[in-house]
């Protein structure tokens, strides 16, 4: 199958029009392509340097695969074992998964163009999957910065910092989400030694409340200058309106930097800090699951930043088995 690519020529009222010239080439094709990631999809300068040397690696690959010079029909003629040999041969250059899949995804961009204009149509690619990228998750702050971070947070008296501290209580204290957080109406502030948290999924789970938290938010409520409804909002914004998750982030982020901690200190990060530190006292895998309403235990189990022989040491403080001294 072959194609066209644009070339300018001048219509019945002298106005610039764009014509089609015959696309014969590989080269031709890449060239439309890369046009097309500048001009139409107007990718950032990095995607589009890293697009541009993925493709490249790609024909240089199947230049030693096929043995020749790739022409448009061997793109059209390439199977699923042609792609994922390319992408074997980048991994063994040492590209990480993460790279790997932004290696198939230049790839698919290439001939999603080359499939938009008529040129060929490939359906194998499609059928090979992207690389699993690694779940990364902000690694846990220590007990001791996780309370200078909360220290540092109430160190004025003006009202926002008071609802800062209280937003950052509840996600280290009480293992919220911070969407979890920010949708509570004030009817739903935590009263007793127990509250309900709807998650994910609309599913409901019960968290309890330590004084530390119900204190802070407390303090919060006797500064916040705006007035309060039963269905309207628990944390507000500076305008008066239910406080964004941009804005927590924000805060957080000039907080770690005062204090010199990882750029990784996220809103998420206090939640991550809530189940280790939890695991790290004694608690059990099961419970902090409910507590934080995963619906797998590999899920909490990704949360918990402890290595093994740390891991062990919990198990053999907390099992009673361990203190059985008999066979």
């Amino acid at each position: 199958m072959h194609s066209i690519l644009f070339a300018n020529v001048v219509g019945k009222n002298g106005s610039s029009l764009k014509t089609m010239a015959p696309c014969s080439s590989v080269k031709d094709a890449v060239s439309n392509w890369k046009d097309w990631l500048r001009h139409e999809k107007k990718v950032s300068p990095h995607t589009f340097d890293a697009y541009e040397r993925d493709v490249s690696d790609f024909r240089l690959f199947l230049l030693d695969h096929l043995g020749k010079v790739t022409e448009l029909k061997d793109l059209e003629n390439l199977r699923a074992a042609d792609f994922r040999a390319f992408l074997a041969a980048r991994k063994k250059d040492g590209l990480t998964a993460t790279s790997l899949a932004r290696v198939l995804s230049s790839v698919r961009s290439f001939f999603k163009k080359l499939e938009k204009d008529k040129i060929l149509h490939n359906p194998y690619l499609k059928t090979v999957r992207s690389p699993k990228k690694p779940i990364r998750l902000p690694r846990a702050l220590n007990v001791k910065d996780s309370q200078k971070l909360l220290n540092q947070a109430g160190t004025s008296d003006h009202w926002t910092d008071a609802r800062d501290l209280a937003v950052f209580t509840l996600l280290y204290g009480g293992g919220l989400r911070i969407a979890e957080a920010l949708s509570l109406n004030f009817e739903e502030k935590p009263e007793t030694d127990i509250m309900t948290v709807v998650g994910k999924g609309n599913k409901e789970r019960l968290v309890p409340v330590l004084p530390v938290i119900r204190s802070a938010i407390d303090a919060y409520i006797r500064q916040c200058p705006f007035p309060f409804a039963p269905d309207g909002p628990l944390f507000f914004g500076k305008q008066g309106r239910r406080l964004g998750a941009r804005q927590v982030q924000l805060r957080l982020q000039t907080l770690r930097r005062q204090l010199g901690l990882p750029e990784d200190v996220t809103p998420h990060a206090l939640r991550h800090s809530f189940a280790t530190h939890l695991l790290e006292g004694g608690g059990d895998l099961r419970t902090i699951q409910e507590l934080l309403g995963h619906a797998s235990l590999s899920s909490t189990q990704r949360y918990t930043d402890l290595e093994t022989e740390k891991l062990l040491n919990v198990y053999n403080a907390a099992h009673p088995k361990s203190r059985d001294t008999t066979n």
